[in-house]
């Protein structure tokens, strides 16, 4: 007997369905990106206020592991289990985002937070180069998005001659490593779920942390009542629900349309520096810094199509 050929009803609520799935995706994509773009000036904010950088970042990365921790614990516990070689791997990929992140907090102690977020915006076009230290073909188009990664670079930071050097030397510092750990995640990840490998590499990256504090002395000055606002935003909004809703974007939209949000986060941190922190970029930063986004968003569409995770900052 031949199988039941699918109506037209049943043929459009498929097509229903997927819809909604989809609109359902770009919805949270959109969510994730805007909870992502508060962190550089909600950082900045609260270390102007006298809130010690490491200390600001052990704190939120404690109570987002902590949160993480009992969301999965709570929804789904076999995302809390990962073989001896997932742990391995998402060890050494935390260590080197703890780096990442704690050269990215020091850097917005000595650098406004829109050109923090700038500089940050180079890391996709670096990812492209590691990888290909490791077999993806390097073409003249990546040549291309090198240079005005580059010349963007230059014309944030150089001729104002306003800009902290030290501060921009962290800041491309953290810019690298974060290309790195994105890079070790395509070689050594990809094989596990996105949530489980986000969790563990949070915990790595808590633990690296509160190791770095501690051989810093332990700094501790009492943050004050906004300083606390600052740190459960950092940790609630822009960690745990922007990653929740990330991967969750992920899984109804993909990897490739993922990508191309990250321009726009980018853009979003320097608005939201500008309104809420007053700051104030030259005619030539912001010439930079639209030839690093473009820099950023030809490199993000290609390795949207190398299916590479972008675990998150």
């Amino acid at each position: 007997m031949l199988p039941a050929r699918p109506t037209v009803r049943s043929r459009f609520s498929g097509w229903a369905h997927r819809q909604l799935r989809l609109e359902v995706g770009w919805a949270l994509a959109l969510f994730a990106t805007v909870a992502f773009s508060f962190a550089p000036p909600v950082a900045r904010f609260a270390i102007l206020g006298g809130f010690d950088s490491t200390t600001l970042l052990l704190t939120r990365m404690i109570l987002a592991t902590t949160l993480f921790a009992g969301v999965l614990a709570i929804t789904d516990r076999q995302h809390l289990r990962l073989p001896r070689a997932g742990v391995t791997a998402t060890t050494w990929v935390g260590a080197v985002n703890a780096g990442g992140m704690i050269l990215f907090f020091a850097s917005l102690g000595r650098l406004e937070a829109s050109l923090s977020a700038m500089i940050l915006a180079l890391s996709p076009p670096m990812v492209l180069s590691l990888l290909a230290l490791r077999g993806e073909r390097l073409t003249r188009r990546h040549l291309v998005r090198l240079a005005l990664a580059l010349t963007g670079v230059y014309l944030l930071i150089g001729p104002t001659g306003q800009v902290d050097w030290i501060g921009a030397a962290l800041a491309l510092g953290a810019t690298f490593l974060f290309a790195l750990q994105m890079a070790m995640t395509q070689w050594t990840l990809v094989a596990y779920p996105t949530r489980t490998v986000a969790f563990y590499v949070t915990a790595t990256m808590t633990l690296f942390v509160a190791i770095y504090w501690l051989l810093l002395g332990a700094p501790w000055t009492a943050p004050t009542p906004t300083g606390w606002a600052a740190v459960f935003m950092l940790a609630i909004v822009s960690t745990l629900l922007a990653r929740l809703a990330y991967f969750a974007a992920m899984g109804r939209i993909g990897g490739a349309q993922m990508a191309l949000f990250g321009p726009l986060e980018t853009l979003l941190s320097v608005i939201w520096s500008i309104l809420f922190l007053n700051e104030q970029l030259a005619p030539l930063q912001l010439v930079g810094g639209v030839l690093i986004l473009i820099s950023a968003l030809l490199a993000m569409k290609r390795l949207g199509r190398v299916n590479l995770r972008f675990p998150r900052r």
